[in-house]
């Protein structure tokens, strides 16, 4: 099998969580990463969280449909663990990041970006939708988690019919908007 049609093979496992594919992505790349992070004041702890991050760095892109890789997986997966300790390292002000020539690297730092805005962003949604309170709160994992109909959520939470259900699931967003941007303005 050509290297080139295998990657293309296993990104499209990964974007279509293929169990044997994401095992192969790991086998092949995880040393370089655990390497890189243990040489650079890092532990193996340290790199399976890395090497997490990456993974569902590639894993996010891949799902859109859009993305081309440019080089060999092996060399994404570097670059955004390396892009990512080294965030990590500046922020624990541990900073001596030191490259032995493994693989070359490529641009990433839009994609990590991307990644750590959508990362902060979903942290501000949990909280708020904790904060609903009930029943707002079981009423919106209901329909957005659950995927459930509004008939159904109507016979379960106890209204009349499902127009009830829709108007009540229409206040817990405003109130779940308010809580959201209210967190977003005060961690901006």
């Amino acid at each position: 099998m050509k290297t080139e049609s295998k990657e293309i093979l296993l990104l499209r496992g990964l974007a279509d969580n293929d169990k044997k594919a994401i095992e192969t992505i790991y086998k092949e790349n995880y040393n370089i990463v655990q390497a890189l992070i243990i040489n650079n004041n890092g532990s193996s702890e340290d790199a399976k969280d890395i090497f997490q991050e990456a993974i569902i760095v590639l894993y996010e892109k891949v799902k859109t449909g859009t993305f081309t890789l440019n080089c060999q997986i092996r060399t994404y997966i570097y670059s955004v663990s390396k892009r990512l300790w080294l965030k990590k390292l500046m922020q624990q002000n541990r900073f001596s990041l030191t490259s032995e020539g493994h693989e070359e690297t490529v641009q990433i730092e839009a994609d990590v970006d991307d990644y750590e805005k959508k990362e902060t962003e979903f942290k501000m949604m949990e909280k708020a939708v904790s904060g609903l309170g009930e029943p707002c709160k079981s009423l919106i994992e209901a329909f957005y988690v659950e995927k459930r109909n509004m008939q159904e959520i109507a016979n379960s939470f106890g209204y009349t019919n499902a127009d009830n259900a829709k108007n009540q699931k229409y206040k817990c967003l405003m109130r779940l908007k308010k809580l959201f941007f209210t967190q977003y303005k005060l961690d901006s």
